[in-house]
This record gives structure tokens, sequence and C-alpha cells, in this order.
């Protein structure tokens, strides 16, 4: 991701910003009121998502204007699959935080319903790094060009 780049490395994007959504049913919510603030949600049902590379539950990232808020999430379900989380969202099992790209169309058709949208700005997307001290192969740059973002 494009929010930590170490000194010694050369960032090149290679796609859109990214934005989250916080999403539930609607049935979900005329069982519980929508959380107005992030730490409103110690008070959902959360679908939590565990990176298997770093092994450990993904704290939900919010921001408000200068203000920043991770919150962690309880749930009765934990899983390292993105779609597993979008399935188990539409299916009423709590509140999902998911990339927006991928309930966009369950919210237009009303499956599923967002809040917090006022603390989910959009954040930097992929970038290729690499260190700016190494001779790039023509090759390697064919891959730069070729993957650099344009949007």
């Amino acid at each position: 991701m494009g929010e930590r780049v170490a000194r010694d490395m050369i960032a090149v994007r290679i796609g859109p910003e990214i934005r989250m959504a916080a999403v539930a049913t609607p049935p979900y919510f005329a069982k519980h009121s929508k959380p107005k603030l992030p730490q409103d949600l110690a008070h959902h049902s959360c679908i939590n998502m565990r990176f298997a590379t770093l092994g450990n539950v993904y704290a939900w990232e919010f921001e408000k204007g200068s203000r920043e808020v991770n919150v962690r999430v309880d749930g009765q379900l934990t899983v390292n699959d993105i779609a597993v989380i979008r399935k188990a969202a539409l299916n009423g099992l709590g509140i999902a935080f998911i990339p927006e790209d991928l309930v966009e169309l369950d919210i237009a058709a009303g499956e599923l319903v967002r809040v917090l949208d006022d603390w989910t700005p959009p954040f930097p997307g992929y970038y290729l790094y690499y260190p700016s001290r190494r001779q790039q192969s023509p090759a390697f740059a064919l891959l730069v060009e070729a993957l650099r973002y344009r949007g």
C-alpha cells in the first residue's frame, strides 16, 4: 500500500485509491442501532479479517479530519478471505469492513447499508516498491511502465 514507504525505496503507483466501507444488511440494522462513531462498533457483531501473512486480526482504521481511530472489533466470525466477509455480511452475520468497490453494487441494490461513511476517506492504493540503489534492467523498466497506474 502507498501509505508507508521506506526511505531508500522508489514507489510507483499501480492502482487507484482505495476506500473502505462498513456495511451490514437492513435486517441487521433493524435489530441493532447504526453506529455513529467508530467506537460504537464495540456494541456490534463484526466480521473480522485475519491476515494470513501477519497472523493477526486487522484493526479497523477510521479517519475524520485530523482524527485517526483504530478499532479492534468483536464478532463470532474471523476469516482470511474478503469474499467470505462479503458473503457473511450479505447473510446478516454482522458488520463488515471491506473495500468499497467490492460492495458498491450490493449497496446500490439495497442489500447492504453503509455506515460511518464520513469516517472512511480514500487512502493510497497499491504501489510497486523497489530499491533506488540498484540499476534497473531493461526488462524491469518495461514491467514498471506496464504496471504504472495512469488513472
